[in-house]
């Protein structure tokens, strides 16, 4: 699973904008502004998700789930959930 947050995290450690992403995991434009304006988990077709999360990996994302630990122990950012 992928938040929109990580979305847009993992394209600001990349560099790349939206348009570029796009290119890289063969989804549209609109897709990855419609996944980008999601509310927490993002939710599509499966296929389009994997295509994401591929196309992250392979430029260099690691995606790090609620709790998990970076299995290469590299530099990274997470996101503190506070109580109000």
């Amino acid at each position: 699973m992928i938040t929109a947050g990580q979305m847009r995290a993992a394209r600001a450690l990349l560099g790349i904008d939206q348009r570029r992403l796009a290119e890289l995991s063969g989804l549209s434009l609109p897709t990855i502004q419609r996944m980008e304006a999601s509310e927490g988990v993002i939710r599509g077709q499966v296929d389009s998700l994997m295509k994401l999360v591929a196309a992250l990996n392979l430029a260099g994302i690691e995606l790090i789930g609620e709790g998990a630990a970076s299995t290469d122990g590299g530099r990274g950012v997470r996101l503190i959930h506070r109580a109000a």
